[in-house]
């Protein structure tokens, strides 16, 4: 009797935790549904960086993220590809000059990929 007892209270335990995962899994912060361009930190930190200001040259993003030029190059470009970065290249005075600045896809992109975070965060809390 008291092993049926437990495997009642077992298995009310692993459908608890089965739904809680579900909504991880299935939900608004699915990890399925993370925008995985964007999950990448070197990729996350261009638009969050890029986010927060009108725009930002390759030397200070670059600064700011402790980025090499290879690096910042090769993620900046993925993002540009994807729409979620315009990339202006430009002359001062006879200095060329790069400079990014977070398009309104990316902005939308950013804004989905937070909500999944949060909702990741609260699902994971509410365990």
């Amino acid at each position: 009797m008291a092993d049926s007892a437990t495997a009642a209270r077992r298995n009310d335990h692993d459908d608890s935790e089965q739904g809680d995962l579900a909504a991880v899994n299935g939900g608004a912060g699915s990890t399925k549904s993370l925008d995985r361009l964007i999950h990448e930190r070197m990729r996350l930190g261009i638009v969050s960086a890029l986010a927060v200001t009108e725009a930002m040259t390759f030397n200070d993003l670059k600064a700011a993220l402790g980025a090499s030029d290879g690096n910042l190059s090769v993620h900046a470009r993925k993002l540009e590809e994807a729409g979620y970065v315009a990339c202006r290249k430009f002359f001062e005075g006879r200095l060329p000059r790069t400079e990014f600045q977070l398009t309104a896809t990316g902005r939308a992109a950013l804004s989905r990929y937070l909500d999944h975070m949060e909702a990741l965060i609260q699902a994971t809390r509410q365990r």
